[in-house]
């Protein structure tokens, strides 16, 4: 098969997908392309922002379109490990036990205020997202594929919340911040929702989108990206060796290298999506502080001089510069 024709169908059927969101969801452009970068790359996403941004919305109406089940959880301090991924229930009629698979077995999983519930409940939720089955008494279930997790921290209230350990944070594949929409955006929000009701069209099946997801990875990446990738996760945890010497007092821990691995699937996703079968150096910086930001464990000192994340990412991004475009797409283009 071509490889430039396969990329353009790809496109196409993206461009279907996303059309039909964009019927009901306004705005929100960056956040929808990071849902469906998560989703052809098979990550998961931590998602920041107050509430009524619709991030329910676009999680929900994208699982229509695809064909694809949806389920919500909503974290609360009293909620166990069984509410999430099931538990087994005795039949007093019949004396027999029966396995009741809790609400993570969908598609597309929303656990909303994921920094609402203990320990127990977020280890469980994240050890879903890692192995992607569960085991119940001794049986092991796996989750539908393709399967996404997209969790939301509330930003406003910290008043009775968990937050999430630096350690399983870190199987997020991106952090992404949602913020209010634009004056514009906000009166055509209130016209849809004070108008008629918008029905979406399943434009898609989840077995397509399986299979965008195996075309995904076998879109081709330059190794001086994948360098380019190496070197900026290098540098949130040696910053002196890449010329970033002030750094190092505010970084306690840099990020792992689960950050290389899903900066390189996070560009090739976004390849996809723009209709390339091959990765540019700007498909990568785009994804760099959203990959980021959840990784670094910056200091006490850097909390006292109010340094955040995001701007310790933008000087490593000023000093550690991009690769040239590579030639070798054009041979694979021809």
């Amino acid at each position: 098969m071509d490889p430039q024709n396969s990329s353009s169908d790809t496109a196409a059927l993206m461009e279907q997908i996303l059309y039909e969101v964009k019927r009901v969801v306004v705005g929100q452009d960056k956040f929808l392309e990071r849902v469906m970068v998560a989703m052809l790359a098979q990550g998961h996403l931590l998602v920041e922002g107050v509430p009524g941004l619709a991030k329910t919305l676009t999680v929900k109406t994208l699982a229509n379109v695809v064909h694809g089940n949806f389920k919500r959880i909503q974290f609360t301090p009293d909620l166990v490990p069984a509410d999430l991924v099931g538990t087994r229930l005795y039949n007093q009629k019949t004396g027999d036990f029966s396995t009741s698979l809790g609400p993570v077995f969908a598609n597309l999983l929303l656990a909303d205020e994921i920094n609402r519930a203990p320990a127990k409940v977020q280890s469980a939720l994240l050890e879903v997202m890692q192995e992607r089955q569960v085991t119940i008494a001794g049986e092991t279930h796996k989750v539908p594929s393709p399967f996404l997790v997209m969790a939301t921290q509330n930003p406003i209230e910290t008043e009775g919340t968990y937050p999430l350990p630096e350690a399983q944070v870190d199987r997020f594949m991106m952090k992404v911040l949602v913020d209010y929409p634009t004056d514009e955006e906000e009166y055509v929000i209130v016209e849809r929702v004070t108008g008629p009701a918008v029905h979406v069209n399943a434009v898609a099946t989840t077995e397509q989108l399986a299979a965008l997801q195996a075309e995904c990875r076998r879109v081709y990446v330059d190794p001086s990206i994948a360098q380019y990738a190496v070197r900026l996760v290098s540098a949130t945890r040696t910053p002196e060796k890449h010329g970033l010497k002030d750094l190092g007092r505010f970084i306690t821990f840099g990020a792992s290298p689960r950050a290389t691995i899903n900066l390189v699937e996070g560009a090739r996703a976004l390849a996809l999506l723009r209709g390339r079968s091959y990765v540019l150096p700007e498909d990568m910086v785009d994804l760099v502080p959203d990959v980021l930001r959840h990784r670094l464990s910056l200091s006490y000192e850097a909390m006292s001089e109010g340094i955040t994340a995001d701007g310790i990412v933008a000087k490593i991004m000023a000093k550690v510069s991009p690769p040239a475009k590579p030639l070798e797409h054009e041979k694979l283009a021809a």
